[in-house]
């Protein structure tokens, strides 16, 4: 998990306790997956002993850091940033221990430190100490300068510095960690503290995730895998996890289990012996899914799994709630009928036809008479009839031909 790392730095974490951060801008009400690397770094930080701190960007994230950002990010109002903060906030707490007496976890807010900051104190007590030939030796800005670079975005690099200084005067912090893109920061910030305190302060950064395939890690043709269940659901998290290539899973479950160094090579050895089997997706996503969710909304996204390869029964299809059943079965068609239809009973054959479904009263019926038609994962015959009775708990009825076509039909 390590990409670069300040000389020093081993033998200060093997000395004593440290204090160490990591930084989040609240760009959106929920973290999604690529913040899981630096997550992961507070989580083995904190069980070796030392004290994590995460650093809630109030303040930097009403700017937008500019790093190896190809344009300027919109700008976020100030209420905005606070409802981000407070999702982020609850979310942090499923991964570190707030509770530990001895280096139990904090949340910080640079807002708290800036938002009274005069600007001209700030470029009086704080500008000095930096040179802006020194800025511009930082990777992050020389790529920024060809297509152009706001005095804005140019001064993230100084308030990031800031908020380590902050944090190393009233925290005691030593140790900042972030994303290889990051390093131009940091870095800035420990030359800070050496000019304004004297002090001496640690980097350390993790490499950035990709896919074996050179597509960016965390996102699918639907966006960012968010770990907040309104944006993606655990189904669609849990699927996100067991469809990652061979590759990419043997790199993946290094970085965000907490397996032991033995276990993961015994997983790999079974994998390696029976790979349609999946063990090493399977292993990766239960443990992240139940981490970041629950593991009942884990069981239910192996149920929904199952229930779409076929597999499912009618006891699994009855205990999705709705959000998961359209996740499970986005993409496949969907027609509506109405509550008086069903209160009275229709025919399937009738229904069938009526809403499109079928091509025609015959089509669905050569298929019931060769058994296969299910309605809910039960198979039906001719005499078929649909009532609400068979509205499953989310309101819809699940239609099956064979083995791999399926309609809902919705209750209006």
């Amino acid at each position: 998990m390590i990409h670069d790392i300040m000389p020093g730095t081993e033998e200060h974490l093997s000395k004593e306790l440290t204090t160490a951060y990591v930084g989040i801008d609240p760009t959106a009400d929920s973290l999604h997956i690529g913040h899981l690397v630096s997550i992961m770094l507070l989580k083995h930080l904190q069980m070796a002993g030392h004290k994590p701190l995460a650093l809630v960007g109030g303040a930097t994230g009403m700017i937008g850091d500019p790093s190896f950002k190809a344009a300027e990010r919109k700008l976020l109002t100030v209420e905005e940033v606070q409802h981000n903060v407070e999702c982020i906030r609850q979310q942090l707490s499923r991964f570190l221990d707030f509770d530990n007496p001895v280096n139990g976890a904090e949340i910080v807010n640079n807002y708290d430190w800036m938002k009274d900051y005069l600007f001209l104190d700030f470029i009086r007590d704080v500008g000095k100490h930096i040179t802006v030939n020194y800025m511009m030796t930082k990777d992050s800005v020389k790529k920024r300068l060809e297509t152009g670079l706001s005095f804005t975005e140019f001064s993230y690099q100084l308030l990031q510095a800031f908020d380590f200084l902050t944090l190393y005067r009233t925290k005691g912090c030593r140790l900042q960690m972030g994303g290889s893109d990051q390093w131009g920061n940091i870095t800035t910030g420990t030359e800070l503290i050496r000019r304004m305190e004297g002090g001496e302060a640690f980097a350390l950064t993790c490499p950035l995730i990709t896919k074996a395939d050179g597509t960016k890690f965390g996102k699918t043709e639907g966006g960012n895998v968010w770990l907040d269940a309104k944006k993606t659901s655990p189904y669609k998290f849990y699927q996100f996890w067991l469809n990652c290539s061979d590759v990419d899973t043997a790199r993946y479950i290094r970085i965000f289990t907490l397996f032991s160094k033995e276990e993961i090579e015994e997983l790999e050895r079974q994998h390696a012996e029976s790979p349609e089997s999946r063990i090493l997706q399977r292993a990766l996503a239960k443990d992240i899914t139940c981490r970041v969710h629950s593991e009942q909304d884990y069981e239910t996204a192996v149920a929904a799994s199952e229930l779409l390869f076929g597999k499912g029964t009618a006891e699994q299809l009855n205990s999705l709630d709705r959000d998961t059943l359209l996740s499970v079965f986005e993409g496949v068609p969907q027609y509506n009928v109405s509550r008086s239809t069903l209160d009275e009973g229709v025919s399937l054959i009738d229904l069938a036809a009526e809403v499109g479904m079928f091509a025609s009263k015959g089509e669905i019926r050569r298929e019931l008479k060769q058994n296969s038609i299910s309605i809910n994962k039960v198979k039906v015959g001719e005499a078929c009839r649909l009532t609400s009775a068979d509205l499953l708990p989310c309101g819809s009825i699940l239609v099956q031909k064979g083995k791999k076509n399926y309609y809902l039909l919705n209750c209006e």
